[in-house]
């Protein structure tokens, strides 16, 4: 199902840039803390369904079924082709989300769910793979580009601002010759699967610490490492 037409591929494109996007660790576009009573909207990307739910680009919903357990609750089916779970995450009231859509489409869910639940953009956090980094690595920021990444292409056009929070879990580049569009749509290699349960729990702990402590106390716990 890989092709170039960004609305119909559960992919990624297949030229994605090969080097950083230059605003990774830098400091936030915008604003990062809030009253403890104002919601966040954090949206774990992934293609629905089981056919997916081993690959690299689902890790985003992976991080989101963790989180989901710490809630203590379980998804259920939103009018807005969204799995969505209501509940408090550190003490903070989060709208925790699972696209129903592919990928690509994304954007749609996650601009309707912010309007819905008045949650402002810059409360808004993506948890997303990251070819550009590597494997297991975590890294926040606050705006900055795509970098090829079809799910935060559609985001951004959706909400009409990059200036929402990432956090971008890094699953490494393709080996040889491998079309990136075809390296996201794999399940993690064996070698990688056996470390994959304890990392999807770390970005899980980058999620809470971003909505207990901000985003620049964030990156000084998880971009030292």
């Amino acid at each position: 199902m890989v092709s170039t037409v960004v609305d119909r591929t559960p992919g990624r494109v297949t030229t994605a840039p090969s080097g950083p996007d230059p605003r990774a660790d830098g400091p936030a576009a915008a604003p990062t803390a809030w009253a403890p009573e104002d919601p966040a909207l954090v949206v774990g990307l992934g293609n629905p369904g089981p056919d997916y739910a081993g690959h690299r680009h689902n890790v985003g919903f992976q991080v989101a079924d963790v989180l989901a357990e710490r809630m203590g609750g379980r998804f259920k089916a939103h009018k807005l082709r969204a799995q969505v779970l209501e509940g408090r995450l550190d003490g903070r009231r989060a709208i925790l989300a699972k696209p129903s859509t592919y990928m690509n489409v994304s954007g749609a869910a996650v601009a309707g769910l912010r309007r819905y639940y008045d949650v402002p953009a810059e409360h808004v956090v993506v948890v997303h793979d990251e070819l550009d980094l590597p494997f297991g690595s975590v890294r926040l920021k606050s705006g900055g580009g795509d970098n090829g990444h079809n799910g935060l292409r559609s985001i951004t056009a959706a909400l009409g601002t990059r200036d929402y929070l990432r956090v971008r879990f890094g699953i490494g580049r393709p080996p040889g010759r491998q079309d990136p569009a075809d390296f996201v749509l794999h399940d993690f290699a064996a070698s990688e699967r056996r470390e994959l349960g304890v990392l999807v729990e770390r970005a899980a702990d980058a999620v809470e610490l971003l909505l207990s402590r901000g985003l620049v106390a964030t990156q000084n716990t998880f971009h030292a490492t």
